[in-house]
């Protein structure tokens, strides 16, 4: 059977089709871009103390009913608890003044009874303030997060073995209108449970159309463009739509304004319907060959070329065979048959699952990066840019296994850096930790690319779909990874880092992909060069080595 690339390759590179599916396909993932880490503002968490009602205290009392603590060896006003209010109010109508006439140390304290007050000098108001997530119910803020990437996490899973199943094109749609419609849900929510439950399923649509755009441009653009939309295409619209979070938020500092802001650009996006069409690659898969023959004929009348009379002559063939005998439908498990195909799905799960924790990691530790949030989102956001330029240029001119092994060191011995430099050097931990940022979101965009370029047409969505599902893993625990900065201020780093270089010597034993057309059929795919994993059973190695040369 000829190859796809081969057969389509009258229509050119760079025509008006071409031109059409790359540009509408990057617009369609500027919702993403907002919308993934609009965590970030909407679950931040405002400067907060326990209410004082108006009740009869002389200023010096009402001055003094919170009490101070050391928190990382500055003292701070209490958050959760103040002076009780009965006995202070006692004190303060006898004419006692606080410090002089009365020692606070031995004054009783109580919780925030009466609610808190929150600080409205950076947010008008966030789902923190909304619902009270703070002191006993703090450990809500950081798992809202968490609910969210469990969404993403499921609509990883699901979309792409729905993708390989129906199509690439509805479950695109279909992804895009959940994530629209369930943001916009959110801001009726009357308690933080249906919040989390609406942010759950908005989730599942998150990064799904992301994964399902992705896919779909990589199997209808050939060559270099190919790489180009793969590479910086989707990758640079996903950070521009990042940098323009931190917009939104600065004038519309109420969550919910920020949540309805963010949802009704989804609806600019029913059109395309129209307009993208399906993978013919995946129609061909399923032996659809008038179909996708359509496409390409239509393909060709908007280049202007003349197309051959039989296009797909013979996927023809293959087509009257399937419709003789019963079609085998691929899944999950199908990435496990074969030790080819299990040892590369085991190795770059792993990859996933750090570049992930450690890319979700550093993106929502924005708020430490500079007193401003906006400012620091806006920096997390604005260092992406040169990353996916360098993943492109990574993708013209290097091998995937050797600029994914660099990438990762960048990015681990960076973090590993930050708790060597001085308290007085704050701006180069910064610089340390954007570095290791700018490593690590190189890498994501590589292994969106390596794991497309890996794996044939009939498993390409569900192999992405299950790399990009674990990876959810790592996304859904980097919240409560913060956390152990509690313990050890720089455990976070040093976890990260760890990750990245145990994730170097796994990266070794993977197939290299660069200068080879994609694998249409999984007899391709194991036919590659074998991975020699001790742990795994190697019953193909003897077979030959089948390598498709041409550059993409």
């Amino acid at each position: 059977m000829n190859d796809y690339d081969d057969t389509t390759a009258f229509l050119g590179q760079w025509g008006s089709f071409q031109q059409i599916v790359f540009f509408l396909l990057c617009a369609s993932i500027f919702p993403n871009g907002f919308g993934a880490f609009s965590v970030v503002f909407v679950t931040d968490i405002p400067s907060h103390r326990c209410l004082v009602p108006e009740v009869n205290l002389s200023q010096d009392w009402r001055n003094a009913i919170i009490p101070k603590e050391v928190v990382n060896g500055k003292q701070e006003l209490s958050r959760c608890s103040r002076y009780r209010l009965d006995v202070v109010r006692n004190l303060s109508a006898q004419g006692f003044i606080p410090g002089r006439d009365v020692n606070l140390t031995d004054l009783q304290q109580e919780g925030c009874v009466d609610g808190w007050s929150y600080s409205r000098d950076i947010y008008q108001s966030t789902i923190v303030s909304e619902f009270d997530l703070v002191c006993s119910e703090q450990w809500k803020q950081p798992f809202t997060s968490t609910v969210y990437f469990l969404g993403v996490l499921f609509g990883s899973f699901f979309s792409g073995q729905l993708s390989d199943r129906f199509g690439r094109k509805p479950v695109l749609f279909v992804t895009m209108a959940v994530q629209t419609i369930f943001t916009f849900a959110e801001i009726f929510s009357p308690s933080w449970t249906v919040f989390s439950i609406l942010l759950f399923i908005s989730g599942l649509g998150q990064i799904s159309n992301y994964q399902s755009a992705f896919v779909l441009g990589t199997e209808i653009l050939t060559g270099n463009v190919r790489v180009l939309f793969s590479s910086m295409g989707v990758c640079l619209s996903f950070a521009f739509g990042y940098m323009m979070l931190p917009l939104f938020a600065y004038f519309l500092r109420d969550w919910k304004s920020l949540l309805l802001a963010l949802s009704v650009p989804g609806l600019l996006y029913l059109p395309l319907w129209w307009l993208i069409p399906e993978s013919p690659r995946w129609l061909l898969s399923q032996g659809r060959v008038e179909e996708a023959e359509a496409i390409v004929r239509n393909a060709a009348k908007k280049n202007k070329v003349e197309a051959p009379q039989v296009i797909f002559d013979d996927y023809s063939a293959h087509a009257d065979e399937t419709k003789t005998h019963p079609k085998e439908h691929h899944n999950v498990l199908s990435l496990l048959r074969g030790s080819n195909i299990r040892n590369t799905t085991f190795i770059l799960c792993l990859l996933w699952f750090t570049l992930s924790t450690g890319y979700f990691g550093l993106s929502l530790n924005t708020s430490r990066l500079h007193a401003n949030p906006y400012i620091s989102c806006f920096i997390s956001a604005a260092v992406e840019v040169p990353a996916y330029i360098s993943s492109w240029l990574a993708l013209q001119y290097l091998p995937r296994r050797l600029s994914v092994i660099c990438i990762l060191l960048l990015g681990g011995v960076s973090l590993y850096f930050i708790q060597l430099v001085p308290q007085s050097l704050s701006n180069l931990s910064v610089a340390l930790e954007m570095l290791g940022k700018f490593g690590i979101t190189t890498g994501m965009a590589l292994m969106y690319v390596y794991t497309a370029e890996l794996y044939p047409t009939v498993l390409r969505s569900t192999a992405t779909g299950t790399c990009t599902t674990v990876s959810r893993v790592g996304s859904c625990i980097a919240p409560f990874l913060l956390q152990l900065s509690v313990y050890f201020k720089y455990l976070p780093y040093i976890t990260l880092g760890t990750l990245a270089v145990v994730s170097v010597f796994a990266t070794l034993l993977l197939p290299e992909s660069f200068g080879r057309h994609l694998p249409e059929t999984i007899q391709q795919m194991q036919n590659r060069e074998s991975i020699k994993c001790p742990f795994i059973t190697r019953k193909e190695l003897s077979k030959p080595v089948v390598l498709f040369e041409s550059q993409l």
